[in-house]
């Protein structure tokens, strides 16, 4: 895939190298609870009060944190900027380009799009759709329009998955870019609207329609890549993509981790699914195509 020399986004956080959020401090020790209850009841207490309350204005600190130790909620944690290898700043600069790629085509076809904005991380993240970590894999939270990327989950898909390749790894990015999409077009509202009104079974086959359509919006996106940027496809990308949307399948998937198959819970779709629904958007580029919650059969 030719893609350096592009454009790179600037709707990008880079939180590599901060922690989740954490609690600080160690609180009162309930030993002592009794006695400074005690104390601050007296006049020798209110004296300490007074100067506590002076303290805290001065200092803008909660006056209780000078009796607690700093016990209270913090923020994500840092110890410095992130030094990243030669091979992550390469695939950061890669990760960029792919998602200024998908503005770039998004903005052409979609009257006002909003772009997304992806967060790389490592390890742990906090998100508006609550906490992940890199086990998670990558994912798009519909609650503050973010693409979530811990760049290590491009080793897993390489070691583990069996599907290495850059245009594999823009696939990953392409198809939570979908997600996006599907925000804004209200699709998700109405899929998250069916939660709780149907058994898990039943409502895990629209999450399957909803992921086979983020697959046929990233194959639109690559098929109109060709076309409307200088990001150029090499020969065997196309494959590499259609080998990540098989390895990433729930029925192969499950069959390598419990040696069986549950079609009843699946919640993505069969290798099978993701790769014909993505090679569909890819031929096409027709996002009258992608209707995948009247298709029938899947």
């Amino acid at each position: 895939m030719k893609w350096k020399g592009n454009r790179q986004s600037s709707n990008v956080e880079d939180r590599r190298g901060q922690s989740g959020p954490r609690m600080g401090g160690r609180g009162i020790n309930p030993m002592l609870l009794v006695p400074l209850i005690r104390l601050l009841f007296s006049k020798t207490g209110l004296i300490i009060i007074g100067i506590l309350l002076v303290l805290g204005l001065v200092t803008g600190v909660n006056p209780l944190s000078f009796i607690t130790g700093g016990a209270g909620p913090v923020s994500e944690q840092t110890s410095g900027p992130y030094k990243e290898s030669a091979e992550e700043a390469e695939m950061a600069a890669f990760s960029r380009t792919i998602l200024a790629n998908t503005e770039d085509v998004w903005n052409n076809l979609i009257d006002n799009y909003r772009e997304p904005t992806l967060v790389l991380y490592s390890g742990t993240v906090a998100s508006a759709c609550g906490a992940a970590s890199s086990a998670t894999g990558p994912f798009y939270c519909p609650g503050d329009d973010k693409l979530y990327l811990d760049m290590s989950f491009f080793d897993e898909m390489e070691r583990r998955m069996n599907a290495p390749g850059d245009f594999a790894q823009a696939y990953v990015i392409a198809h939570e870019v979908g997600h996006h999409l599907q925000k804004l077009m209200g699709i998700t509202d109405q899929v998250d609207r069916l939660r709780g009104q149907m058994s898990k079974a039943e409502f895990n086959k629209y999450s399957v329609r909803l992921e086979l359509q983020a697959d046929f919006l990233a194959g639109v996106w690559a098929h109109h890549s060709q076309e409307m940027t200088t990001v150029r496809l090499q020969p065997g990308d196309l494959q590499e993509a259609l080998n990540a949307a098989y390895a990433i399948g729930d029925d192969r998937l499950q069959k390598q981790q419990t040696g069986r198959v549950i079609p009843d819970s699946f919640t993505h779709g069969t290798s099978e699914q993701r790769m014909r629904w993505f090679k569909k958007g890819y031929d096409t580029g027709d996002l009258e195509q992608g209707d995948t919650f009247s298709a029938n059969p899947l």
